[in-house]
């Protein structure tokens, strides 16, 4: 899944629960994001590059990427909507 600083945060959220079957927590600071493009949410200083992730790829490596190239927070969901364990992958998720 690949995701660019041009999508609403609406969309993101989508996108990743059909390719997934989770969902993700967006944040601004210490709450979670309006509807905005992820942008607007972007950290000065941030590289501001697009993520580019799959199945594979464990929970701590997606929120990882998110703070180390746009300077955003976000938070894994497992499917009861509880936070998911760092080790796990996405497609364990499922």
């Amino acid at each position: 899944m690949k995701v660019d600083q041009r999508k609403k945060v609406s969309a993101f959220q989508s996108q990743f629960k059909r390719e997934f079957g989770i969902g993700i927590r967006v944040y601004k600071g210490r709450h979670l994001a309006d509807d905005v493009a992820i942008k607007s949410l972007t950290e000065k200083g941030a590289r501001g590059g697009a993520i580019d992730f799959g199945g594979n790829t464990k929970v701590k490596n997606v929120e990882k990427a998110f703070m180390d190239e746009m300077g955003i927070r976000v938070q894994v969901e497992d499917k009861k909507g509880d936070l998911a364990d760092n080790n796990s992958t996405l497609a364990s998720l499922r």
